[in-house]
């Protein structure tokens, strides 16, 4: 009986080291997906927010296309059915 115990004793000594082994792959792991996440989501915000900044200034005036905009206040019209 002394040896089985013994053996016992050992096999869960040498559980520890693999065990913190493990552990600090699982931080190193986590560690480098959630600065992916944040690098993703700096590189997304970045470029949503160029897109949403082009969108909000009006396109050049094309000089070839017939159509002309111009820069005053409409008419109002009355329309009487």
């Amino acid at each position: 009986m002394p040896a089985q115990s013994s053996q016992i004793r050992t096999n869960r000594q040498s559980f520890w080291p693999a065990i913190i082994r493990i552990l600090l792959v699982e931080i190193v792991i986590l560690l480098a997906l959630s600065g992916a996440i944040v690098g993703y989501l700096s590189w997304s915000s970045e470029a949503a927010w160029a897109e949403f900044k082009a969108a909000s200034i009006p396109p050049a005036p094309d000089v070839k296309s017939p159509i002309q905009f111009v820069n005053r206040p409409m008419l109002q019209c009355d329309w009487r059915a």
